[in-house]
C-alpha cells in the first residue's frame, strides 16, 4: 500500500466511513420490510374460511 498525504487519507477515510454507514442503513431498511405481515391471498376453492 502506498502512503497517502494526511489530507487525502482523511478524505479516503471519510468516504469509506460514509459508504459503510450507507450500507448499514440500506441493510436495516431491507430487514424492516421483510418483517411486515403479509395479507393472505384468496382461498383457491372459493369457500369461506372457517375460524374459531
Amino acid at each position: 500500500m502506498t502512503k497517502l498525504p494526511k489530507g487525502k487519507a482523511a478524505i479516503a477515510g471519510a468516504i469509506g466511513s460514509a459508504a459503510i454507514a450507507a450500507a448499514l442503513l440500506y441493510v436495516n431498511k431491507r430487514k424492516d420490510k421483510t418483517n411486515e405481515p403479509k395479507q393472505p391471498g384468496p382461498i383457491p376453492s372459493g369457500e369461506k374460511p372457517e375460524t374459531d
